[in-house]
Parts: C-alpha cells; structure tokens; sequence
C-alpha cells in the first residue's frame, strides 16, 4: 500500500543496527546506506528509510510478516537488539480473531509492530 517510509533517528548505526536485526526475518535487508541514511527492503528495493536527524519518536510502522514465527522472530531480535518491548506476540482478538502481533520501541522510541492477520 505504500511506497516507502522514512524515520528521522538520533543515531543512525544504533538504528541500522536495531533494524538490521528485527526486519531480517521479515525478509528485507540493507539495501542503501551512507553517513546520513540508511534504506531496508525486500530483494535491495528501499522501502523503509532512516534518516539521520532529530528523531520524530512517537512513529508507527506496522509491518506485515509471513506467519507467526517470523513475528516471534522479530520480537526476540528486536529485544536483542535493544528494542524495549511494548507488547509481546500474540493474538490482539480485540483488533481481529486472527491478528497476531508484537509491538517493540525502537531505539529512538517509535512503535514497530510485526503482523500476520489473513
């Protein structure tokens, strides 16, 4: 649905860092980068870009991953990575039966979610 995304953060290797270690399996990598932005995607197509600046915390970006161990994966490497949790995965009935998520705080405070709702 959308075309790329971009995220101001204060420090941008601890960011690629954090990033690095939650999107992997999701399947995007580290396609773009140099002293002042970094950009993710799938197959080396930037989708999701960091900016080195004043960071905008307070941001939400939900990513979709293919099934429920992907989203574990993503909580557990985030949280290696010094994401903090902000909700562990799981199914949120109270969003839909079937939608089954994990929110992490990124380093700079914003809210990324991992999701799998058919």
């Amino acid at each position: 649905m959308y075309d790329h995304i971009g995220l101001k953060v204060k420090d941008l290797d601890a960011a690629v860092s954090f990033y690095r270690a939650v999107l992997e399996p999701l399947g995007y990598v580290l396609a773009s980068r140099d002293e002042a932005v970094a950009g993710f995607g799938p197959r080396g197509e930037p989708a999701l870009w960091l900016y080195k600046g004043v960071s905008g915390a307070g941001t939400h970006v939900a990513l979709r991953a293919a099934d429920r161990r992907a989203v574990d994966r993503f909580y557990a490497a985030g949280l290696e990575a010094g994401g903090r949790d902000h909700g562990k995965p799981g199914l949120r009935a109270d969003y839909s039966p079937t939608y089954y998520a994990a929110f992490l705080l990124d380093p700079d405070g914003n809210n990324v979610e991992a999701v799998v709702a058919p």
